[in-house]
């Protein structure tokens, strides 16, 4: 078998069994591991008695794979599908919102009601914008009548040179 270009790194070096092997019985398999489970096997049927016969066959079926059925958690991550039929749905029940969705609608009630106070010139910013405002109105009626009396000024030296 060509190993091809990397002939030191491990992966060259693997032999996988083919399922003739595995019938066979002759895999690379640790021997060590099949003796391990045939005692795991054997412990369990030697108490089984007729009445709790029923009983472990049912434990049996709901065996898990791996190390699900060693070891019990309860993961309180794991989402549990709820079915619900049609007829048992509650219309009026409102969902409860979650944390980000509760804090986003706050958010957005807090800035429509500063935009209301904000309109009625009840906020800091608002008086401070409306005395600015107050200030540029004075600053252009000084300024509209100044020019205005220039312009009268003018016109009376103009009539006054005429004359």
């Amino acid at each position: 078998m060509g190993r091809g270009k990397f002939k030191s790194k491990p992966t060259g070096r693997r032999q996988f069994s083919t399922p003739e092997d595995m019938l066979a019985g002759t895999s690379n398999r640790p021997r060590t591991f099949r003796q391990k489970e045939a005692e795991h096997e054997e412990e369990e049927p030697e108490e089984v008695s007729g009445d709790e016969s029923g009983e472990e066959s049912e434990e049996e079926t709901s065996k898990k794979k791996g190390t699900q059925g060693v070891i019990e958690i309860e993961n309180p991550n794991l989402v549990k599908p709820k079915t619900l039929k049609a007829r048992d749905v509650d219309v009026g029940k409102t969902t409860e919102l979650s944390r980000r969705e509760r804090e986003e609608i706050e958010k957005q009630r807090a800035h429509e009601r500063y935009m209301r106070l904000q309109e009625q010139g009840k906020t800091e910013q608002a008086k401070k914008d409306l005395e600015r405002l107050a200030l540029i109105r004075q600053q252009r009626e000084d300024a509209a009548k100044k020019r205005e009396e220039e312009k009268a000024a003018k016109e009376q030296k103009k009539a006054e040179a005429r004359k």
